[in-house]
């Protein structure tokens, strides 16, 4: 019955095993899954994902097979039914008035809602447009597309108009969790996720469970064995490029350091503009009034710490090569010597660039960077991630 299911996910790049094929099967017997759409879902990911990176890819395999049932628990039988396409082709867009707009009310309900798509898809046999009762377009119906209702299911609209819908019914979850496409928070910390290194310290707090399997395995009996609790032991000096043509990447960045302060108990940011010079800053409301010298920074945080700049590169050349070359202030030294200070004062380091790879061939500056860091410069996605835990490794 789910051979179809397992083909699709080959197909799609999901590296599923006959053995964990055969486990599913074996969990649906046994009861596992039930309770809905979603549990279904949930189990059968559960049982054939090994790596969050596939996760966009089983969505994919499963919205192929089971349709897109995996956000809406409650529309389960919904979401198996098939509507003709032309119901919710655009052919007209609703345009109201703040005042018609107020005087549309909602189902009242969830529950309401739900029950009332249900009886809809039902009862239902054609084409409808600009009404305010059946699945169509351009209406005040709380079902379909291109329209407007306070409460309403979003069915076969490319993107949201008035961000009033309680339901997406073909929205996908994790459609940004591929390692070929770019990050959202909830990815970064998967990946940042592999930087950790556990550090075994403290009173024997924490049930070894391995342990104490093998332990009752060879004793003959219960030999329950403890372990220090685990504290994240990396540390890390963060250094963030802002201003100027980085303000493209704010909303990146941001992410990308919301998921690090979340992942990281020793994690130390700096910020810097273009290009590391003689001083940086910690707050950049006070960045020209309060900044520390960079030497500090170099003398400060041993060799044992990581270190990550995230910047695009991308400023005059001589801003790295030049001693003056910085635009907006004199800088007595050259960019390019204190990133190689930075390189010789941690040695475990990576350059991160929101700026697609494809794009970095383009720019003289990205050159000059990635040669000073031997390379180490990696784009901003899941994968690119990935290969900076393998540098910082």
């Amino acid at each position: 019955m789910f051979v179809p299911f397992l083909e699709e996910l080959r197909r799609t790049g999901v590296p599923v095993s006959l053995r964990e094929y055969l486990d599913f099967l074996k969990g649906l017997r046994a009861g596992l899954g039930q309770g809905g759409a979603e549990a279904f879902y949930h189990f059968a990911r559960l049982s054939m994902v090994k790596d969050e990176r596939h996760y966009d890819r089983f969505d994919r395999a499963f919205a192929a097979c089971f349709g897109a049932v995996s956000t809406l628990d409650p529309m389960a039988a919904v979401a198996r039914a098939e509507l003709p396409r032309e119901w919710l082709e655009k052919l007209a867009e609703k345009v109201l008035s703040p005042e018609e707009r107020a005087a549309i009310e909602g189902m009242g309900s969830f529950e309401k809602l739900m029950e009332t798509l249900r009886q809809r898809l039902a009862e239902q046999q054609a084409r409808h447009q600009g009404g305010n009762k059946w699945i169509g377009t351009a209406g005040t119906s709380p079902f379909g597309a291109y329209g407007y209702n306070p409460e309403g299911v979003r069915i076969g609209q490319d993107r949201s108009c008035h961000q009033r819908a309680v339901k997406v019914w073909d929205r996908r979850d994790f459609a940004d969790l591929d390692d070929r496409v770019e990050l959202g928070t909830r990815n970064i910390k998967l990946a940042l996720r592999r930087l950790r290194a556990w550090a075994r310290t403290g009173a024997l707090e924490e049930l070894d469970l391995p342990g104490t399997i093998r332990a009752s395995a060879e004793a003959g009996h219960i030999d329950v064995r403890t372990r220090p609790e685990r504290h994240n032991a990396v540390k890390v000096v963060l250094f963030l490029d802002v201003g100027g043509s980085m303000d493209a990447h704010v909303a990146q960045v941001a992410e990308l350091f919301s998921a690090a302060r979340a992942e990281f108990k020793h994690l130390q940011a700096w910020y810097f503009h273009n290009c590391l010079y003689e001083g940086v800053w910690a707050d950049n409301a006070r960045r020209f009034s309060d900044q520390t010298p960079t030497w500090d920074l170099l003398h400060r945080y041993g060799a044992d710490y990581k270190c990550i700049f995230v910047g695009d590169a991308s400023m005059s050349p001589y801003e790295i090569t030049h001693a003056g070359g910085a635009n907006e202030h004199w800088n007595a030294e050259a960019g390019a010597v204190w990133l190689e200070r930075a390189r010789a004062a941690w040695p475990r380091h990576v350059w991160i660039n929101p700026t697609p790879r494809q794009h970095w061939g383009h720019t003289r500056s990205i050159g000059i960077v990635r040669e000073i860091f031997e390379d180490r410069m990696v784009p901003l996605t899941l994968e690119g991630i990935a290969e900076a835990t393998r540098h910082l490794g």
